[in-house]
């Protein structure tokens, strides 16, 4: 299936939700749109990068990948990773439990009981069975991948604090949604879901009024 979050996309889909939702489009009018976002294709390298990123800032996340790839090369190949010892994996700043996440996606993928690849062919509920059937990968990692690799365009991943934290200031609500809520409101906006995942986490770098 192709990248279908582009530019364009995301300005039409979110034209379309503004022309039913008079707070998107108060929001689209104020804050602009958001940018389209992409991290390539998921073979190991992107994989391996939302492993290491899990639980830290972006900024965290980021000198971590860069140490990564400067220790086993760029792109990343499983062999390499799995020649590595856990010591130096943890001098980069990896924890234990992520070296052992890295370690068994190099495994699946080295012994072909995972092929990256596959996911381009599956569906949005595929893709996410076939990412949570290994270590360490969880549903919203698994959405991260359909948004911002595979561009799939109605992904909503309400698990999010960004997403939910852009949910409150668009809807103007007291305190921030649960995901069981926040899933009730972004129900409305299928087919566009995730271009609205997009709008919450532009909205949520916004500075406040």
């Amino acid at each position: 299936m192709p990248f279908e979050l582009d530019q364009a996309h995301l300005d039409k889909a979110l034209r379309s939700v503004a022309g039913s939702d008079p707070d998107v489009a108060a929001a689209l009018e104020r804050h602009g749109f958001p940018a389209e976002r992409r991290s390539g294709a998921p073979g190991f390298g992107h994989l391996l990068k939302v492993l290491a990123g899990q639980q830290l800032s972006v900024r965290a996340a980021a000198t971590i990948h860069e140490r990564l790839l400067a220790r086993i090369g760029d792109p990343p190949l499983p062999a390499a990773l799995l020649l590595e010892e856990d010591a130096d994996l943890r001098a980069i700043g990896l924890s234990r439990q992520k070296i052992g996440y890295a370690r068994a996606l190099a495994e699946a993928i080295e012994s072909g009981r995972f092929d990256p690849e596959s996911l381009h062919d599956k569906a949005d509920s595929e893709v996410i069975a076939a990412l949570t059937s290994l270590k360490g990968f969880g549903v919203w990692s698994a959405q991260m991948v359909l948004l911002f690799s595979l561009g799939r365009p109605d992904v909503w991943p309400v698990d999010d604090l960004g997403v939910r934290a852009g949910l409150q200031r668009l809807k103007n609500l007291p305190s921030r949604p649960d995901a069981r809520e926040a899933d009730r409101i972004g129900r409305a906006w299928s087919p566009h879901r995730s271009a609205m995942a997009l709008l919450m986490w532009h909205l949520h770098g916004q500075p406040e009024e």
